[in-house]
């Protein structure tokens, strides 16, 4: 959530750059101030009026020692008066306190001062381009060409599952996992996150940690009457490890990757520009999250976008890299980088991660901090970028390495764990 004292101290400024993301959101800013001011002037007098009570209590001992008991009954009374006038200020500042967090939920990340002012996807700009785009003459689509070869099938999904779900078989089973290996492995070995292992349900808190909550419950899937959630990314899980906790500034950057299925409802997605494995309820993806000091934020951030094109750039795949403008970026996020792999079969450009820096704004939510050399209390910024996601990853790989004899070729890269250099049409 943003700092209550940025919100305080500058609002026209907070109001200036959440309103560039576009909606109304920015009003909210007042209500926030509101709230501010009635928490702040019951904390005031609750403080005042204890401060009277506790220099009036001494009074009335001294009273009764001395045989006044009439004035020190008066004052008694008069005592009874403002302990119930304290509970009412406590419940005041307790009902402003709540409404002024739910409100600060409510409002998105302030975007990047240097981010690209935009209403919409058409005004995000193109940062650079990696390879060329392979010449196929009549380049099939992945669902032609998984299915010509046994990899996926989407009558069994659709048969046990529905719509928006894959069963992955044989060979493309084994592409899958070889895939996930291989996107572990790079990020382990040569980029220095450590992979962890996290569970796949996780709690409302988590949810309201990393920002999908409230904003985005409806596509979510929920479990236990919402209380607890199905993650919708790896995000969720890894970044929330560090919740509720004050770590050493030695410690920065903390750098962990992690393997889980995703689920997300989708809902509204279907259609000829989302069919086959394109947008699905359930895929998988390696996210990578790193948590370190604020003055570095925004530099690791082009480190952790690297380390997500590295993979394209080791599988030989043609891709863009886009910056979101400020009414695309996502509701958590400062500054956010889309890599994007070409997909001949669709003739367009797919996302395949998006690289976002959150500022502070998720480790507030989750009560993160860390300590620094000289022992002051800091909250540091947390990063995160997928690295990257399937099943977008494998369409591209099917539609971009498409052989003239219907055959797909494995990168080099990724033979070594998928055992073989190619996968060919059965005779």
């Amino acid at each position: 959530m943003l700092d209550i004292r940025v919100v305080r101290e500058k609002p026209e400024y907070v109001k200036e750059r959440v309103r560039l993301r576009g909606g109304d959101h920015w009003m909210l800013v007042d209500k926030v101030l509101e709230c501010d001011v009635k928490r702040r002037n019951a904390e005031t007098e609750k403080q005042s009026l204890s401060q009277e009570r506790n220099s009036t209590s001494k009074l009335i001992g001294q009273m009764m020692k001395e045989g006044r008991r009439e004035e020190a009954e008066t004052l008694k009374k008069r005592m009874g008066e403002v302990g119930e006038r304290i509970k009412e200020l406590d419940a005041l500042a307790t009902a402003a306190s709540e409404e002024q967090e739910a409100l600060l939920l409510s409002i998105p990340n302030m975007p990047h001062d240097a981010a690209p002012v935009g209403s919409d996807d058409s005004a995000n700009p193109e940062i650079r381009r990696w390879g060329s785009a392979p010449e196929i003459a009549e380049p099939k689509d992945h669902v032609e060409l998984g299915t010509s070869l046994g990899l996926i099938n989407f009558e069994d999904s659709a048969r046990i599952s529905g719509s928006g779900f894959i069963v992955y078989r044989g060979l493309g089973a084994r592409l899958e996992r070889a895939l996930i290996n291989f996107l572990l492995d790079t990020q382990t070995q040569e980029n220095g996150y450590q992979e962890v292992g996290v569970p796949f349900i996780v709690k409302r808190d988590c949810m309201y940690g990393t920002g999908q909550l409230p904003k985005f419950e409806e596509d979510m899937y929920g479990l236990e009457g919402n209380s607890m959630f199905l993650v919708p990314t790896a995000e969720v899980p890894v970044t929330n490890l560090c919740r509720d906790q004050i770590v050493k500034e030695a410690q920065l950057p903390i750098k962990m990757t992690a393997y889980t299925p995703c689920f997300r409802r989708e809902a509204g997605s279907a259609g000829r520009e989302n069919k086959g494995m394109i947008r699905v309820h359930q895929f998988d993806k390696v996210e990578l999250v790193e948590i370190c000091r604020p003055e570095d934020g925004f530099a690791e951030l082009e480190k952790l976008t690297g380390h997500a094109e590295c993979i394209l750039q080791k599988l030989g795949l043609h891709y863009r890299v886009i910056e979101l403008c400020t009414g695309d970026v996502g509701f958590s996020s400062a500054k956010t980088y889309d890599i994007e792999v070409w997909a001949p079969g669709q003739g367009k450009f797919l996302e395949v991660s998006s690289c976002s820096c959150f500022t502070d704004y998720q480790a507030r939510r989750m009560k993160l901090r860390y300590k620094d050399a000289e022992g002051r209390i800091r909250v540091p910024y947390t990063l995160n970028g997928s690295g990257t996601a399937l099943p977008r990853l494998y369409v591209a790989l099917l539609e971009q390495c498409q052989q003239p004899d219907g055959s797909v070729k494995i990168p080099a890269a990724l033979v070594p764990y998928f055992g073989a250099e190619s996968i060919c049409p059965k005779a």
